[in-house]
C-alpha cells in the first residue's frame, strides 16, 4: 500500500473530501495555471494518449476524474458515439460544461458527478476508459482500478496519464527543482490556495510509477499492461487492456 498524502493534511476529514474541496478552489484557474506550468506539454501527452486509442475505434468512452473536460473534449477526435466524464468537484465539471457547450458538443460530450471508487454504470459497459492526472487522487488506488476493470468491456482498452519520476541527468535535478520550489510559489500566487500546489509534487513522490503501477493494474485484473515515458520520464502512459 502506498504512503498516502492529502492536500490539506485534515485528520477530520478524508482524502476523497480534501481532493473535492482543493478542486473546487483551485477551479476557475485551473485551466490557465495548466497551460502556464506545464508550458503546454500536457496537450502534446493528450495526443498521445488520443493516437493509442485511435485503432481501438472505441465507441463509448469514459474519462475519470475528467476535471474540466480537457481530455474528454479531445477523445472527440476518435469520433465515438459518446464520451462520459465523472469527477468528483462540481465546480470542475461546471466549467467542463461550458467548454462543452461552447464547442456545441453536449450530444457528444456528457459531465456528471460521480466517485472513482463508485462508478455508477454497470459491469463491461465502456469500449474504453481513460484517466489523466488523476489517480494520485484517488483515496484508494486499488479500488478505484477494480472499479475501472469492472466497467471496462472484455476486449476493452484503459490508459492512464499521469507524472512519472524522471531518471536522466540532468532532466531529474530540473524536475523536482521545479515541482518543488517554482510550481508552489507560482500555483499559489495565480490559484490563491496555498497547499494545492504543494500537494501535487507530494503526491507524485509517493505514487507508485513504472513496473509497480502495472503490477497494480495486474492485481485489478488486466491482462496485458505496458508504460509509455513521456519527455524523458516527467510522465507517463500506461496502457491496459481486459
Amino acid at each position: 500500500m502506498s504512503e498516502q498524502v492529502k492536500p490539506y493534511n485534515q485528520e477530520d476529514s478524508s482524502k476523497k473530501e480534501q481532493v473535492e474541496q482543493m478542486f473546487d478552489n483551485i477551479a476557475g484557474r485551473y485551466d490557465f495555471l495548466n497551460r502556464l506550468l506545464s508550458v503546454g506539454i500536457d496537450k502534446i501527452w493528450r495526443r498521445k494518449v488520443i493516437n493509442i486509442l485511435r485503432p481501438h475505434k472505441p465507441k463509448l468512452i469514459l474519462d475519470v476524474a475528467t476535471g474540466t473536460a480537457d481530455l474528454a473534449l479531445a477523445l472527440n477526435k476518435l469520433n465515438p458515439d459518446k464520451i462520459i466524464g465523472i469527477d468528483i468537484a462540481e465546480k470542475m465539471l461546471e466549467i467542463g460544461r461550458t467548454k462543452i457547450k461552447n464547442k456545441n458538443l453536449p450530444d457528444k460530450v456528457e459531465l456528471l458527478k460521480g466517485d472513482s471508487e463508485e462508478i455508477q454504470f454497470e459491469d463491461n459497459f465502456f469500449d474504453a476508459v481513460t484517466v489523466a492526472f488523476g489517480v494520485r487522487n484517488f483515496e484508494n488506488l486499488d479500488k478505484g482500478l477494480s472499479e475501472i476493470f469492472r466497467v471496462t468491456k472484455q476486449g476493452g482498452i484503459v490508459t492512464v496519464l499521469e507524472f512519472s519520476k524522471p531518471t536522466v541527468f540532468p532532466v531529474k535535478q530540473f524536475y523536482s527543482f521545479y515541482f518543488n520550489f517554482i510550481l508552489p510559489v507560482v500555483g499559489k500566487l495565480f490559484s490563491g490556495d496555498q497547499r494545492a500546489y504543494k500537494y501535487l509534487p507530494e503526491s507524485v513522490r509517493v505514487f507508485p510509477v513504472g513496473k509497480e503501477f502495472e503490477k497494480r493494474l495486474q492485481s485489478a485484473g488486466f491482462k496485458k499492461t505496458s508504460c509509455k515515458r513521456l519527455s524523458f520520464g516527467i510522465a507517463s502512459i500506461y496502457i491496459a487492456e481486459k
